[in-house]
């Protein structure tokens, strides 16, 4: 008897299966026209049978759960009712990223940025000062848990969810750089630069110059007006789709690998951890009652007793310690808890899709010059300007959130001098950036900085490396990545699922939602922002606050559990938050069985 797995394999052959003529040449079927002929106009199908996986991750087969509390709400939050949602398939890393694999990634951006640009790297520098604890003696983890080869495996922290979504960007390049240069059709770059590296976006637009025009090692382009070489196309299937972080929906699902407690359709045992029973102890019989994953038992009991150690890990431990779930993932419960891609609210459980589940989307799309063609690479570094001049003079509204306001002493003349040349400066720049002169607004940025804190260097500015990290904080593109803009209502004018780019406040924080507010310029004065969490107020929710799934090192049993959540604000780090990545799965759900 034939697997419906099978069937469903054979109906993807019989539909691909197409029609050769006498001289060989694949036909169209619809039209009858050869595929992959110069003579008729060149159009090329490349051969193609299943999604790489790429380095690192582990496939997830999709399919329906009940997302959700599955543990007692102790915290009374009521914020994960359960609900029967569909997740499709999709890629995972087995582990959480490592210490060694992100110390990769800054040497990285030492090689690339560090003569032109050394805010890049300082913004990506994790945070190793969250390992102090006012009442703990945790100096040695501040000196040697990132660096130290002791700790090489260990998960990294100190990392905030920026920094996370940033090295997911950068994985994707290197590895699709990787792919190109061992097929042959790149050359291996030796020495790349700040505005001129591998970018996978702006190498798939022809137009841009850069890496990728070396003819000799380029793909053949039949086509009659081609000129004999291109570049490789999303069409050949030799790039693989980028890494990002995972949804909430999908790590919890990912997290229960309740692939290995199904039979047929029927889910024989509802899982409250990433393994079967109510406990956090093994009965595998050679293994009798130790630890499943590193957490903290009891109150101080963070590894056991001296002559055996109960996880054995006083921190958090090697990423391939403990045993992995069904779908072959570490430390889904313990070690570390990790960001997912979602902003946090509390009731998204009450309004989320059934489909793909996901709170935080902002259409963005490529900046256009007139003639319609995406615009050339950055040069230069943008910044949330904006953003810059509210960390700097404090929000609207919101008493003592500037830096200068929170400053433990009064500022010198200096000081001040460089506060206000700070602000005007960014006000001009803001005025350039709405009337769209967006290059003018860059150099103007990169001028106001090394004029202010380059320069002239003064030992009575002691605020200046603290100014320039904070800035850091605000980088939002860098040089040799495609200018991208938020989508406006104007050009949607004719859609009917979505009309604006920023959907987070999408049935929470509407005009109907506000609270206090009956007015709808009110509404706008806010730049639609929701009134509903009055920050700093009532509440710690913004459209900055990130979730974060699973328990750690630092926590007790109840968070090991998938369905728990929390949340931080996105620029903030600790010392038990880690991340992995993952990766849309294309085409089929199965995979290569």
């Amino acid at each position: 008897m034939i697997k419906r797995k099978s069937i469903f394999i054979l109906g993807l052959l019989l539909a691909s299966t197409v029609i050769f003529t006498s001289c060989g040449k694949e036909q169209s079927p619809t039209t009858g026209w050869n595929y992959n002929d110069s003579k008729n106009g060149g159009f090329q199908v490349a051969p193609y049978e299943e999604q790489e996986t790429g380095p690192g991750l582990v496939l997830i087969e999709g399919g329906t759960f009940v997302m959700g509390r599955t543990e007692q709400d102790v915290m009374y939050d009521w914020n994960s009712q359960p609900r029967r949602i569909t997740v499709p398939s999709f890629y995972m890393d087995m582990t959480e990223v490592r210490n060694l694999d992100y110390l990769e990634y800054l040497h990285w951006l030492k090689r690339v940025y560090s003569d032109e640009n050394p805010r890049i790297i300082q913004k990506a520098l994790p945070d190793t000062l969250v390992w102090r604890d006012k009442l703990a003696y945790n100096e040695p983890y501040v000196d040697y848990y990132l660096r130290h080869p002791a700790y090489r495996d260990y998960p990294v922290v100190g990392v905030n969810w920026l920094q996370a979504r940033d090295y997911c960007s950068w994985r994707t390049d290197r590895v699709n750089e990787y792919i190109l240069v061992e097929f042959g059709i790149l050359d291996y770059q030796d020495a790349p630069s700040a505005d001129n590296h591998f970018n996978t976006d702006a190498y798939l637009v022809p137009e841009i110059t850069g890496i990728g025009d070396e003819t000799d090692h380029q793909l053949v382009d039949i086509a009659p007006n081609g000129g004999g070489y291109r570049r490789a196309r999303m069409e050949d299937g030799i790039l693989l789709p980028k890494y990002r972080l995972p949804t909430e929906a999908e790590w919890e699902y990912a997290a229960l690998g309740l692939i290995g407690n199904t039979v047929y359709e029927r889910v024989v045992e509802r899982r409250m951890y990433p393994w079967n029973g109510h406990i956090t102890r093994t009965d595998d019989p050679n293994n009798y009652g130790d630890m499943v994953a590193n957490f903290r038992r009891g109150r101080g009991d963070y590894m056991g007793v001296a002559g055996d150690l109960n996880d054995a890990a006083s921190i958090t431990a090697p990423v391939y310690a403990y045993w992995p779930n069904d779908y072959g993932l570490y430390n889904m419960a313990g070690n570390v808890s990790e960001w997912v891609m979602d902003v946090y609210r509390p009731l998204t459980f009450e309004d989320m899709d059934s489909y793909n589940s996901f709170r935080g989307n902002v259409y963005k799309t490529y900046v256009r010059n007139n003639t319609g063609a995406i615009a050339d690479k950055l040069y230069n570094t943008i910044y949330d300007y904006k953003g810059i001049l509210n960390w700097l003079q404090g929000k609207p509204g919101v008493p003592g959130t500037g830096f200068f306001q929170n400053l433990s002493r009064t500022p010198n003349a200096d000081e001040k001098k460089l506060e206000a040349s700070l602000v005007s400066g960014l006000q001009a720049i803001i005025k350039l950036n709405d009337e769209r002169k967006y290059e003018e607004a860059s150099d103007a940025m990169a001028q106001l900085l090394e004029d202010q804190l380059y320069s002239n260097p003064s030992e009575t500015i002691e605020v200046a490396p603290q100014i320039e990290k904070g800035i850091s904080d605000f980088i939002i593109a860098e040089p040799g990545e495609l200018r991208t803009r938020d989508v406006t209502i104007e050009e949607n004018l004719e859609r009917r699922n979505y009309r604006k780019a920023d959907n987070i406040n999408y049935l929470d924080g509407d005009y109907a939602s506000n609270y206090n507010s009956t007015d709808w310029t009110d509404w706008k004065a806010n730049n639609g922002t929701s009134k509903m969490y009055d920050y700093g107020q009532t509440s710690m929710i913004t459209d900055h606050a990130r979730v974060y799934k699973g328990g750690s090192w630092k926590d007790g049993a109840y968070w090991l559990s998938p369905g728990t959540r929390r949340f931080l604000d996105e620029r903030q780090s600790t010392d038990d938050i880690g991340f992995r990545c993952a990766m849309t799965r294309v085409g089929s759900p199965i995979g290569n069985y």
